[in-house]
């Protein structure tokens, strides 16, 4: 069996996540999923599988940490990781919160934009800025 990409999401609303998994499968990622910044940041600690990008929610209901860290500390891991952010809400904060080199998807957005940034931002490498 080929080994798989693994996408870490972070999605509290088990409707978007549904879609959200759905769309990586088809796209050929597997999904490691949380529902908390929390929970993403002990995976990405113990590492027991190797996240290779991060998809989250802005807005997380559960737990303290909000979409803005877990991508933050993400990156703090590894510089490049490629990140993708999804909102409903918040996409003017992105400019002043998100980090360099992500893409940010407004919901509704359709389940190919998703596999397109995925796919987008692992085929970039290391960023240039």
């Amino acid at each position: 069996m080929e080994d798989l990409l693994v996408v870490l999401v972070v999605e509290d609303d088990p409707s978007i996540l549904s879609i959200v998994e759905a769309a990586l499968t088809d796209g050929g990622f597997e999904s490691a999923i949380v529902s908390s910044g929390e929970e993403a940041v002990a995976l990405l600690k113990g590492s027991q599988r190797e996240c290779r990008a991060l998809v989250t929610d802005i807005d997380l209901g559960q737990g303290k940490m909000d979409g803005w860290e877990v991508a933050k500390f993400a990156r703090e891991i590894d510089p490049a990781f490629p990140i993708i952010y999804m909102t409903a809400a918040s996409a003017d904060k992105w400019a002043a919160n998100g980090v360099p080199n992500s893409i940010l998807l407004t919901k509704p957005f359709a389940p190919a934009q998703l596999v397109t940034a995925v796919s987008q931002l692992l085929n970039a490498g290391t960023p240039t800025t």
